[in-house]
């Protein structure tokens, strides 16, 4: 994809932590910078900014995550000063709260603006939904997902050409099973405690620590699973609680009621999700309110893993049922039991027949190449509309 001249993208998300907008972020910046132009990202910061920067973007470090109005208006005029500074070519927001910061910059300095729809907002009121249609009023939005774009239309009542859906892409060179070494796997079960194990079906759910996740109907399927008698299986619980440790103390109290330590481990952030998904044989999502997108859905088929994910959202069109994995309904504990139970039965070869399907058909549907080009093209589109 070629770049207009001195074209210079400045995207504005919250933080750079962890998450599928912020991975987006780095990926877009560095489609960016690998294009020719140059890549900045206004955020807070966090544990992403040093790979933005190795991938050759810069940091713009601010207070873009706040809601408070004060600390907004005096974002709006720090990213005003980096608009004209930078001679910024299209501002792209990736959240609600620093969209109207970034809106208002955009408008200030005539510059082209683009959001992404990276989830369903819900609205119960008028003010909600005037606050979320911020993400609207630009040239154009972006939605990851089929069914993020219908949310849009039916809740906004956009025109349909001003809205496009381009699904969340993943890195197919750091998401290579061929890639992982044993030493990176052997890694994280020394770090885990979890050793090598051929009678027992090992799942894992990568998601941050969040009741809307459904860790709770899922320890409680463990737990009817192992009141039958069963033991051939085990659960990895990735991710980080973010502050949440009331809800991570209630999950740790949930295993040891059920007496499920030896099956169920909360194991916090990893930085090798592809050694991660290796190292499991089923990788499971089961939200209970719907993904837009479910990256975590479609990371693990392109590792080779089926999937049992929550028949909801994006997810209904990453998975498909029977052939890469398995679709339950959302927070039904008796069908995620009946779920694990078809997945640990279902036995090596054919999970390992699963995953190849599922890989083959991720890797042509979701690379993050192909999310990029798009990404690329739109705002191709947008700067030819505005000249």
């Amino acid at each position: 994809m070629t770049l207009p001249p001195d074209f210079t993208l400045l995207q504005v998300v919250p933080e750079l932590d962890t998450g599928g907008a912020e991975q987006t972020t780095i990926d877009v910046a560095h489609a960016v910078v690998r294009a020719g132009g140059k890549a900045l990202v206004a955020t807070r910061g966090g544990r992403m900014a040093a790979r933005l920067e190795s991938d050759g973007g810069r940091l713009a470090q601010m207070p873009v995550q706040t809601k408070n109005p004060l600390v907004m208006l005096g974002n709006a005029a720090r990213l005003v000063d980096l608009i004209r500074r930078e001679r910024v070519s299209l501002v792209h927001a990736r959240s609600r709260a620093p969209a109207f910061s970034a809106l208002w910059a955009a408008q200030v300095t005539g510059t082209p603006f683009v959001a992404t729809y990276h989830g369903v907002y819900n609205a119960r009121s008028g003010l909600k939904r005037w606050y979320n249609a911020v993400m609207t009023r630009g040239d154009l939005v972006i939605a990851n997902s089929d069914f993020t774009r219908d949310h849009v239309l039916a809740e906004h009542h956009l025109d349909p050409a001003k809205i496009v859906s381009i699904p969340r892409g993943v890195d197919l060179e750091r998401f290579n099973p061929n890639w992982v070494t044993p030493e990176r796997i052997e890694a994280l079960r020394q770090a885990w405690g979890v050793a090598p194990d051929p009678s027992r079906t090992t799942f894992l759910l990568a998601a941050r620590l969040t009741r809307i996740k459904g860790h709770g109907p899922v320890i409680e399927a463990c737990a009817r699973l192992k009141a039958q008698g069963r033991s051939d299986f085990r659960l990895l619980l990735v991710g980080d609680d973010q502050g949440r440790v009331a809800y991570r103390a209630e999950l740790e109290a949930q295993i040891d009621a059920a007496g499920l330590a030896d099956q169920v481990r909360l194991v916090g952030h990893c930085d090798d999700m592809p050694a991660a998904y290796l190292l499991a044989d089923v990788a499971i999502l089961p939200s209970i309110v719907p993904e837009s997108f479910g990256r975590t859905a479609v990371e693990p088929q392109v590792m080779g893993r089926p999937v049992l994910a929550s028949e909801l959202g994006g997810m209904i069109e990453t998975v498909i049922p029977g052939e890469t994995g398995w679709l339950i309904p959302p927070g039904d504990v008796d069908a995620w039991t009946a779920g694990l139970a078809r997945a640990i039965e279902a036995g090596p070869t054919r999970l390992a027949a699963m995953g190849a399907t599922a890989a083959n058909r991720a890797r042509q549907l979701y690379s993050v190449d192909a999310m990029c080009a798009s990404t690329l093209e739109a705002y191709r589109r947008v700067l030819e509309a505005r000249a």
